[in-house]
């Protein structure tokens, strides 16, 4: 089968964008041809990039760019040389075409019949307080087969949307990328988090965790990573090491330096961290 990815951004390291990667990856070796399609960004006003510019970030810029989960993956993509919507003149005819967030739901749901029949793949309810609430959950009624990767989602689906005919395919990790040798516990106690301004993403819980532990651990280290450096509303305790984008090859090693992988989460789609951390031999 042809099969069309829509994304909003594929330049990214979040963790939506490797779990599509994966599934699409997957279905290349089936023997299915994939394209993956992600818009241009949205031109920053004036405003924004004198905003930047004030806080010391610097110009916004123009292009996506950065580091990216289908890095080294043989996957024919392409980003569009306009921003949003995707429309029938950017995509191929195929036999599916996948909307994976809830603003490429409003795209695909106007691409003609010829652009493939219409999935929404849901790796979360994206009812989160900075984003348009009622155009996300209109998207969760657009009559296209959804597949979710939680039971949670499923239940959503069917209560929230009225939604019965959704497939759930959990997310899975590569074991030839999340791996380690057994060994036995660290020298200095260490707990790992991924790091997240997100409120969702729920970093003060575990930060006031590691901080409860170590009163009864005083030499308790942490180690954690994330997408972008530390705020200062969600400072990390002395000591801490904090890898900023680690390379993909070296996230194993930050996951196998811990004795434990502390997941804070308000809610998640699925909590992919956990796998990973298990598959490196971090509880």
């Amino acid at each position: 089968m042809k099969i069309t990815f829509v994304l909003a951004n594929w330049v990214s390291l979040a963790g939506g964008v490797q779990s599509n990667a994966d599934l699409a990856y997957h279905l290349q070796k089936r023997g299915h041809e994939v394209y993956i399609v992600c818009p241009q960004k949205r031109r920053p006003t004036v405003l924004r990039q004198v905003k930047s510019l004030l806080k010391g970030k610097g110009l916004i810029p123009l292009k996506h760019q950065g580091p990216s989960h289908l890095d080294g993956m043989d996957l024919p993509r392409i980003i569009l040389d306009h921003p949003a919507p995707v429309t029938d003149a950017d995509l191929p005819d195929a036999d599916i075409v996948v909307a994976t967030w809830w603003e490429t739901a409003e795209w695909v749901a106007n691409l003609s019949p010829s652009k493939g029949a219409k999935v929404y793949m849901i790796r979360h309810h994206e009812t989160h307080d900075y984003l348009p609430k009622a155009r996300v959950a209109a998207t969760y009624r657009l009559p296209f087969h959804k597949i979710v990767i939680s039971q949670w989602l499923v239940d959503i689906m069917e209560t929230e949307y009225g939604d019965k005919n959704v497939s759930l395919v959990p997310n899975s990790i590569d074991l030839k990328k999340y791996y380690a040798e057994p060994r036995g516990k660290q020298t200095v106690p260490t707990v790992g988090m991924l790091y997240s301004p997100l409120y969702w993403k729920g970093c003060d819980i575990t930060l006031k965790a590691v901080s409860l532990a170590a009163q009864q651990i005083p030499n308790l280290k942490l180690v954690c990573f994330g997408t972008k450096p530390p705020v200062p509303e969600l400072p990390l305790p002395p000591g801490s090491e904090f890898f900023c984008q680690p390379p993909q090859d070296q996230i194993k090693d930050i996951y196998a330096s811990c004795d434990a992988w502390l997941f804070g989460s308000r809610f998640e789609g699925f909590g992919r961290p956990l796998l990973e951390a298990m598959g490196c031999r971090t509880p």
